[in-house]
């Protein structure tokens, strides 16, 4: 895979994240001799797709049990879309890591290699946790309609198997280049403005770098004043 550029974003005092956006289906299909274990991930994950799509564009559900899994299904679902950045790290050998212009090169690397430990530590105890749920998750197979249980479970698993191993290439597999972006200097200072206030330079700063849904994870991550 080419280079890719990872962003340090800040999104409050002393508060940062790694991001990237990557394809929405980076994973390929399983090929015809694929072992069980790769057949039964590509399964779920099928599932998965289909219950966020029946929750984003479906006809609107009636009852309040089935209005809370929609709910719970779209905000997962954003959930893991957040873990791709690690996943982006499992495939390359180099990046640029973008990060604030305001940031001194020796603050933001060590910054940045504090957040993939964190990931590593992080995303390695709740694989193991979500495995084991997902395993007994499997036993709600009898009630009727999509297991959405075992789906949640099976995705955050897998989700957090492939964050590690993200995170621990990122530590010891990645060359970095770092690069002052001044355009996350600018982010920087707006993390404390209203939302409403500051969205349209946040706009602007997410079409410069090139990163559409940069705008939408500001929002959901920084800490508004």
């Amino acid at each position: 895979m080419d280079d890719a550029v990872v962003y340090l974003v800040p999104l409050g005092r002393n508060r940062y994240e790694l991001y990237s956006e990557a394809p929405d289906d980076d994973e390929p299909e399983p090929a015809p001799g694929a072992g069980f274990f790769r057949k039964q991930v590509e399964r779920v994950r099928a599932g998965w797709r289909t219950a966020v799509h029946a929750a984003r564009h479906g006809e609107r559900s009636t009852g309040r049990i089935a209005q809370w899994r929609d709910w719970a299904v779209s905000r997962i679902a954003e959930s893991i879309a957040e873990q791709r950045t690690l996943w982006l790290l499992r495939s390359i050998d180099a990046a640029e890591l973008a990060y604030p212009a305001d940031v001194s090169e020796s603050a933001a690397t060590t910054l940045s290699r504090g957040l993939l430990t964190h990931a590593r530590r992080h995303h390695g105890i709740w694989a193991i946790v979500d495995g084991l749920l997902f395993a007994v998750s499997g036993l709600l197979f009898l009630v009727p309609g999509p297991n959405v249980l075992a789906y949640y479970f099976g995705l955050r698993f897998v989700g957090h198997v492939l964050s590690w191993r993200g995170a621990r290439r990122g530590l010891d597999g990645v060359t970095w280049r770092p690069r002052p972006e001044p355009a996350l200097a600018e982010l920087a200072a707006l993390v404390g403005e209203p939302r409403e206030s500051r969205a349209t330079r946040v706009e602007a700063i997410a079409s410069r770098l090139n990163l559409p849904r940069l705008a939408a994870f500001f929002d959901r991550a920084a800490v508004s004043g």
